[in-house]
């Protein structure tokens, strides 16, 4: 029989097991509500939850994450609920997994191994499925444990006596050689960029990158700027993982290139962060953020916290920065008007990006912002600059003053142009004390 005469069936959804330890070190989160988000999570996998528990401790139990008594608690919410596979909030570690599964008789994952199934799900194309595969096999390296015993050659037996490594030892070998090809490919994904950015920069087109917590609205906003459809935009949790850049039209006439970016969450893996890096670059080459906050979520503070710890690991963290607070039309009936102009209070910009309420003011602020970060130039530059004039007069606010043998500049312009203007006229200048 032929691989397509193979009749799939769908499985049944998993039943989840949710549970949670609350030390109260995790400042605007108890357990209880980080457990909400697990719970979305869950869901957003595929899985149907059926029940959940926390516990208070001082200290997250070394053996078996929650107290043992706790621990043999869920035996009792197994038989009571038929879950099947059981989710702590936290990240586990293989002592620990190993140790509910062989009570609990079921499947344990943590936080990270949802998050990763959720990532490897929405990865659709070819960079972002090898990002994911790179972080779920640094994720697994650890815990490859005694999955292979059965194959193990130093379990005896005809061909296993001798010299030669167990299976877990093949295992962990392959598994880093994968890792190492992984590395390169995603490192050539990121060279690429590179190439990319580089050329944006020729072109001086300004960059905003769209940052915020998963689920805000960035996806959404991006479509609103451009005006069409052209980032998936779904009211689900990690709905887009791969980057979506495209021109966007300004206040003043300006035009950026705008980019949205993979989404953050509480606890968000640090495998994942390791390898977006390459994706999450476009957040440090952009002149600004935009930051969306999900105004209508009674977490959006603990939500702006975890993405400024994201920002701060990448190195961008004190980047130009607008915060803009989407889905007013759900805390304010008047923002269901696209009409009415949002308010803008210290870089903070309300909008709807599903109404299209403070669009037009968000553009402007945008451009405002970029205006900003223009610096003040008066040099002179060879005619024979043609390319870098006709660049200045296309991207910059300057007065061109021209002479016997070269063009004087005065005014604004970018700091990328301003810099390749200093280094021109640099060369102008040496060029004609040699004459």
């Amino acid at each position: 029989m032929s691989r397509s005469d193979v009749i799939e069936l769908d499985h049944p959804a998993e039943k989840a097991f949710l549970v949670a330890v609350d030390t109260g070190e995790d400042p605007g989160w108890s357990a209880e509500e980080s457990l909400v988000e697990l719970s979305n999570l869950a869901t957003t996998a595929g899985a149907v939850v059926v029940g959940a528990e926390w516990q208070n401790r001082r200290h997250i139990d070394p053996n078996w994450y929650v107290g043992k008594g706790k621990a043999e608690e869920l035996i009792a919410a197994k038989n009571e609920t038929g879950f099947d596979v059981l989710v702590a909030d936290d990240e586990l570690s293989p002592a620990q997994q190993r140790a509910l599964e062989e009570l609990l008789k079921v499947k344990v994952i943590d936080r990270s191994r949802l998050i990763l199934d959720i990532f490897a799900q929405h990865a659709q194309t070819h960079e972002g499925r090898l990002q994911v595969e790179l972080a779920q096999l640094e994720y697994q390296l650890p815990r490859l444990t005694k999955l292979w015993t059965h194959l193990s050659r130093t379990g005896g037996g005809i061909g296993t006596r001798g010299p030669g490594e167990s299976q877990l030892e093949t295992d962990r070998r392959l598994i880093r050689d994968r890792i190492k090809k992984m590395k390169e490919r995603v490192e050539q994904v990121r060279q690429q960029r590179s190439t990319a950015a580089r050329g944006r920069d020729r072109r001086l087109m300004p960059t905003v990158a769209i940052v915020g917590y998963t689920n805000s609205g960035k996806s959404t906003l991006l479509n609103s700027l451009v005006g069409s459809e052209v980032a998936l935009a779904e009211d689900k949790l990690f709905a887009t993982l791969d980057p979506t850049s495209r021109q966007v039209r300004l206040g003043d006439g300006q035009t950026a290139i705008v980019t949205d970016t993979v989404g953050f969450i509480h606890k968000l893996p640090h495998q994942l962060i390791d390898a977006f890096r390459a994706t999450l670059e476009e957040v440090n080459r952009a002149d600004v953020l935009i930051e969306v906050v999900d105004a209508s979520d009674g977490h959006f503070n603990e939500h702006r916290t975890t993405v400024q710890a994201v920002l701060d690991e990448l190195g961008a963290g004190d980047k130009p920065r607008l915060v803009v607070f989407n889905k007013a039309d759900l805390i304010d009936s008047a923002a269901r008007d696209p009409e009415m102009p949002g308010p803008v209070i210290a870089r903070t910009v309300f909008v709807s990006a599903l109404t299209g309420y403070g669009l037009d003011t968000l553009r402007a602020a945008v451009a405002a912002l970029l205006a900003e970060l223009w610096v003040d130039v008066d040099v002179s530059v060879p005619y024979a600059a043609g390319e870098l004039l006709a660049r200045v007069r296309e991207r910059g606010t300057v007065e061109l003053e021209y002479g016997e043998r070269d063009v004087r500049i005065v005014g604004r312009v970018t700091p990328a142009l301003a810099g390749e203007l200093e280094a021109a006229a640099a060369r102008w200048a040496a060029a004609a004390r040699d004459l």
